[in-house]
C-alpha cells in the first residue's frame, strides 16, 4: 500500500468525524442551536482537529525516525569489512537503498515476486531474480549488500504497517475523544482556537526552524572539514585546486573574490537603472505608461536564469570579447566576470526596479503636497522628500539584489567559466563560491573527504556574508530612518 493512503485515510476520517460531531451536538440541543455553548461548525471543527493533528503528527515523528532506526538496523548486520570507516559505510548504505529501491519497484510491477525478493536464501538464485527483474546487480555485489537490501525492504514494509496502525488507531481514538464531547454544553470553542492558535505559531516557527536545520548542517559537515583541513589555509590561501586523490589546495580567497566581483558588477548596472525606473514610474510616468511598463519590467523577473545564461553565453560574451575585450588586449575568452555581471545585472533590474517602485508609492501624498506647498519643484520633492521617507525599503530592495546575486550559479557557469583565480581584468574568465559548491558535490563523492567537505565550509562563509550584508543594511536602515524622524 503506498504511503500516500494513510495520510488521506485519516482525513477522510477526519471530515466524515466533523458531520457526525454537527449532527450530535446539534441533537443534544433538540435541533436549536441557541441552547448550544457554541455554533454547530465548531464542534465539528473540534472533532476534525482531534482527528487529524495527533494522528497526521504522529505519523509524521514515526516517519521522521525510520530511517535512523532503519540504517542502524540493517548495518549493525553487516560485517567489519564493510563499515571499517565512514565513505566505506556510506557506500555500502548508497549500494543497499539502490538495491532496495529496485526491489520495491520491481514488485510493483510485478516483475519481481516477494518471494524471490524476500525468501531466496541463495544468493546465487537472489541474484539471478535481480537480474531478472532488470535491477543491475553485479557479480562482485557481495552478499551481505543483497542481505542488507533484503532487510531494507523487509523493514519498510513493516515500518509502512505499523505506521498506518498505529496512526489511524490515533485516529480513531481521537475522534471518538471528540464524539463524546459533542455535547451542547462543552465549549468546543476555546479548543478549536487554541489549535488554530497552534496551528499559526507552528507555521511562523517554519521558517525559525528551517534557519536553524541550514546553520546547524552546515556548521557539523564544516567543523569535520577543519578537523581534517586547517582553516588558515581554508580562509587566507590564494591557490584553488582540489585533487580527490590527495593534496589538495582548498584556499577560498580566489572563489570569494569571483563571488564580490561579479556582483559588484551585476550591482553597478541593476541598481541605478532599476531606481531611476522606479522613481520615474511612481512620480513622473503617466497611468497609460505605467500600466504598460512596469509589467514588461517584470517579465525579466520570470525569465528562468538558464535562459540569462544563454544569453550571456551566444550573445553578450562573444560581444564584449570581439569589440573591447580583443581589441584591449584584455582577452581572447567570451567567459568573463563582465559577462556574467551585465547579464546578472539585466536580470537584477526588476527586483530593484518593482521594489523600489512599491516603496516610494507608499510615501503618504501629505508629504509630496507638503513640500509642494514650500515651493518645491518636483525633482527638488523627490530628492529632498520621497527618498529619504523611501530609503528603508530601498536599501532593503538593494540588499536582496545582492543577495541574489551571490547566491547565483547557472549565469555564471555559462557567463563568467569555472576558473578560480585572483585578477583585476574584468574581461578574464572567473567563478564563485556557489559554483564550486555544485561542482564539488557533483558525481560519485565521498562524503568524508575534504575535497567534498569543503562544500559546507564554502556554504556557511556565504551564509555569514549574507548575514553580514543584513546586519550593515540594518544599521544604514536605523541611521536615515532617525535622521529622518
Amino acid at each position: 500500500m503506498s504511503p500516500l493512503w494513510t495520510p488521506l485515510f485519516i482525513l477522510a476520517l477526519a471530515i466524515a468525524g466533523f458531520f457526525a460531531a454537527r449532527s450530535r451536538a446539534l441533537s443534544t440541543a433538540g435541533g436549536n442551536p441557541r441552547l448550544m455553548h457554541s455554533l454547530p461548525r465548531v464542534y465539528g471543527m473540534n472533532a476534525l482537529i482531534w482527528t487529524a493533528a495527533p494522528a497526521l503528527l504522529l505519523l509524521a515523528a514515526l516517519t521522521l525516525a525510520q530511517p535512523m532506526m532503519q540504517e542502524r538496523q540493517v548495518m549493525s548486520a553487516l560485517p567489519d569489512s564493510l563499515t571499517a570507516s565512514a565513505g566505506e559505510t556510506s557506500l555500502a548504505m548508497a549500494e543497499i537503498c539502490r538495491i532496495a529501491g529496485g526491489i520495491a519497484t520491481a514488485i510493483e510491477n510485478r516483475s519481481l515476486s516477494k518471494d524471490a525478493a524476500l525468501q531466496s536464501s541463495d544468493i546465487g538464485t537472489l541474484r539471478d531474480a535481480l537480474t531478472g527483474a532488470g535491477i543491475a546487480v553485479t557479480p562482485e555485489t557481495s552478499a551481505e549488500i543483497l542481505n542488507g537490501a533484503q532487510d531494507w525492504y523487509a523493514y519498510d514494509r513493516r515500518a509502512a504497517l505499523l505506521h498506518a496502525v498505529l496512526a489511524l488507531g490515533a485516529a480513531a481514538l481521537g475522534l471518538v475523544w471528540a464524539l463524546r464531547r459533542a455535547r451542547k454544553d462543552v465549549n468546543a470553542r476555546s479548543t478549536v482556537e487554541r489549535g488554530i492558535l497552534l496551528l499559526l505559531m507552528g507555521a511562523a516557527s517554519v521558517a525559525i526552524l528551517t534557519t536553524v536545520g541550514i546553520v546547524f548542517s552546515m556548521l557539523f559537515e564544516a567543523y569535520h572539514f577543519f578537523q581534517q583541513y586547517s582553516w588558515r589555509e581554508f580562509f587566507f590561501s590564494t591557490n584553488w585546486n582540489p585533487r580527490f586523490q590527495g593534496g589538495s589546495d582548498l584556499g577560498m580567497l580566489p572563489l570569494l573574490w569571483g563571488t564580490l566581483y561579479i556582483s559588484l558588477i551585476a550591482l553597478i548596472g541593476a541598481v541605478p537603472i532599476g531606481l531611476f525606473a522606479a522613481i520615474y514610474l511612481s512620480e513622473y510616468a503617466s497611468r497609460r505608461m505605467r500600466s504598460i511598463a512596469k509589467p514588461l519590467i517584470e517579465v525579466l523577473a520570470g525569465v528562468p536564469t538558464i535562459v540569462y545564461g544563454l544569453f550571456a553565453l551566444i550573445t553578450v560574451g562573444p560581444i564584449l570579447r570581439d569589440y573591447f575585450a580583443a581589441p584591449m588586449g584584455l582577452g581572447n575568452s567570451a567567459s568573463s566576470v563582465m559577462t556574467a555581471g551585465l547579464v546578472m545585472g539585466i536580470m537584477l533590474i526588476p527586483f530593484v526596479s518593482s521594489l523600489s517602485d512599491d516603496i516610494i508609492n507608499a510615501v503618504p501624498q501629505s508629504l509630496r503636497d507638503g513640500s509642494y506647498g514650500l515651493g518645491s519643484t518636483q525633482s527638488e520633492t523627490v530628492r529632498h522628500v520621497v527618498l529619504p521617507a523611501a530609503l528603508p525599503g530601498i536599501v532593503g530592495a538593494i540588499l536582496l539584489a545582492a543577495s541574489r546575486a551571490i547566491g547565483e550559479t547557472m549565469i555564471v557557469v555559462l557567463g563568467a567559466g569555472a576558473a578560480a583565480k585572483l585578477s583585476m581584468n574584468p574581461f578574464e574568465a572567473m567563478t564563485t563560491v556557489t559554483v564550486k559548491i555544485v561542482s564539488q558535490l557533483t558525481g560519485d563523492t565521498d562524503f568524508a573527504s575534504p575535497e567534498t567537505l569543503v562544500a559546507f565550509a564554502l556554504g556557511l562563509t556565504l551564509f555569514v556574508l549574507t548575514l553580514i550584508l543584513n546586519v550593515i543594511a540594518l544599521y544604514v536602515v536605523r541611521k536615515y530612518r532617525e535622521q529622518y524622524e
